[in-house]
């Protein structure tokens, strides 16, 4: 019998838009800081390309109405008065909008997207401008996708700008890092072939498939309870891979296994899972400790954060006649003053640089004391150390800077705080910015430890705290003691609270004193807990120690902490 089947020959929309009849629009943004809504756009630049060819570039600077923060001026080089003249956004956009044509079909393209697109669509609706929803492609996705971490460090735009050989580098102004972009794409683009991939289409669909073995991996969260808690994937050997913490663990779970799932390391990760641990918490806070604990405790190698806490680098004042300011990894009860932990070894540098500028503490690794002299060094010539080597210093005189360093460390650090920002402005004001942006970058360093220590000193030396947070089914609970989760759990709206917080007590964990500003939890445990007590809605029940921190420490510069962090520009390059 003749097959009657009628073949119908498809059509190019069927098979997709081929890349090289698409338009790109690649946009590149420069802000006074990170949040659509609250900071406000002040230059935008961007790059029309068909067919691997430039048809046109628009850029403008943008009049923000606010003033621009002196660290994204350092980062930059946009200053207040090269934006006084320029126009306003509601001005601008209609002029980008027409330019980029995203209701056309053009694609937009954008190192870290969600960023670009996030300013771009809060300004349009201020301002009652449609936003179009074109296509987006993520340069950063791609590049995750396209070019392994065993070819580049990281993926940040001038990392792969270098790495492609593009001829326009990225300067933190919105033009270039477009141009930069354009380049970057190009080189992505060429990385397509292996993949067979030449429509918008397959790209846009290159992270959503998801891969055999996940498809293959599903059934381990068909036992997987849907409560709160801890996950754990382990592999055939019963060893951690990976610990993570949800508060439905079957849905998450099952997202492994799934086009949702697009990081790279896990989708390496799922074909040597066998299977997954769910335990289940009572608590928010509960899982996010046993979480934490977990992975520095298994030391799951597709866990990136927390692993390690025992390398932790803290600062420290040493306990001699000359002290000196040291890093280290073990906290000791000697009474000396310390700070951290740092988040590298750099940072504890940084830190330990802007105490050094500020106070003239001597930088030699070498034991001195009275009886034992040594020749000075050249930081004794320039000022920068009173020479107690050489006994140039007494005792007593070197004894002012070693307590204005402890003073700086665990209470008031105003004197460093005043130093710095002082040579920061004299050399922004010479338009040295690369070297302001250092001293910025050491004073960020050390506030920000110094106000972590305070904040995490300050909850260790409480003996007992118990404190409750409403629920959707009564009140969530806590017991902290020296600073360590020892019990948590659900006051149901029926049961009597006096009883119940009887019984929490009595079966929390005993937790004895230590030393230090963690004695006895990790600084992430006890940074989960303050967040939680420190939440809308959370109430002290109990507490049998002040709590206090010092009125003039560092946290009262939260806003400086943030310099070499608030601008999305650094990160994206």
């Amino acid at each position: 019998m003749a097959d009657q089947r009628t073949h119908i020959q498809g059509t190019l929309s069927d098979l997709g838009t081929p890349l090289a009849q698409c338009t790109f629009v690649i946009v590149d943004l420069e802000t006074t800081g990170a949040r659509p809504g609250e900071a406000r756009i002040t230059e935008i630049g961007a790059v029309k390309v068909r067919g691997g060819e430039v048809i046109g570039e628009f850029s403008t600077l943008v009049d923000p109405g606010v003033a621009i923060p002196p660290f994204i001026t350092l980062l930059t080089g946009i200053t207040q008065a090269m934006v006084a003249a320029a126009p306003r956004i509601e001005a601008v956009l209609p002029g980008f909008l027409e330019f980029a044509a995203l209701d056309q079909g053009t694609v937009l393209v954008a190192h870290n997207a969600a960023f670009d697109t996030g300013f771009l669509k809060a300004a349009c609706t201020e301002y009652g401008y449609h936003w179009p929803a074109p296509p987006i492609v993520d340069t950063v996705a791609l590049a995750r996708r396209l070019v392994p971490r065993d070819e580049v460090k990281n993926h940040k735009l001038g990392t792969l700008a270098g790495f492609f050989g593009v001829p326009d580098q990225p300067t933190h102004r919105a033009l270039d890092d477009a141009r930069a972009t354009v380049g970057v794409l190009h080189g992505l683009f060429e990385r397509l072939g292996s993949f067979g991939i030449d429509t918008l289409e397959e790209l846009r669909g290159l992270r959503s498939a998801p891969t055999p073995a996940q498809r293959n991996k599903r059934h381990l969260a068909d036992d997987v309870p849907e409560a709160p808690g801890v996950y754990v994937f382990t592999d055939a050997k019963g060893d951690a891979l990976y610990v993570g913490k949800s508060a439905n663990l079957r849905k998450r779970v099952r997202s492994y296994f799934t086009a949702g799932e697009t990081r790279g390391r896990i989708r390496e990760m799922i074909p040597l899972v066998e299977g997954v641990t769910p335990i289940v918490c009572g608590t928010g806070l509960e899982a996010e400790v046993r979480e934490l604990r977990l992975i520095a405790e298994r030391k799951p190698p597709y866990n990136r954060r927390s692993r390690n806490p025992e390398r932790s680098v803290w600062l420290k004042l040493t306990r001699e006649t000359f002290p000196r300011l040291s890093i280290v990894r073990t906290v000791r009860d000697d009474g000396a003053p310390i700070v951290g932990p740092f988040r590298s070894s750099r940072e504890a540098e940084l830190a330990r640089q802007a105490l050094h500028h500020a106070l003239p503490l001597r930088q030699c690794t070498q034991r001195l004391s009275p009886k034992k002299t040594a020749p000075a060094c050249v930081l004794a010539e320039i000022g920068k150390c009173g020479a107690p080597c050489d006994g140039r210093e007494s005792p007593d005189d070197y004894t002012k800077h070693s307590e204005a360093a402890r003073e700086a460390m665990t209470r008031d650090p105003s004197q460093v705080v005043s130093t710095l920002t002082e040579q920061i402005t004299e050399l922004s004001a010479e338009l040295r910015y690369e070297e302001a942006a250092l001293y910025r970058d050491r004073l960020a360093a050390f506030l920000r430890v110094a106000a972590r220590t305070q904040r995490l000193s300050a909850l260790a030396e409480i003996p007992h705290l118990v404190a409750a947070r409403r629920a959707d089914t009564g009140w969530e609970m806590c017991v902290v003691r020296y600073g360590r989760l020892a019990g948590s759990g659900v006051l149901r709206q029926e049961a009597d609270p006096d009883a119940y917080v009887r019984a929490l007590v009595a079966t929390a964990e005993t937790v004895l004193p230590g030393t230090g500003p963690t004695p006895r939890a990790q600084a992430a445990e006890m940074e989960c807990v303050l967040r939680w007590i420190e939440s809308p809605g959370a109430r002290l029940v109990e507490l049998d120690h002040p709590w206090t921190c010092p009125i003039s420490g560092a946290e009262r510069y939260r806003g400086l902490t943030d310099w070499d962090r608030a601008s999305p520009s650094a990160t994206r390059m």
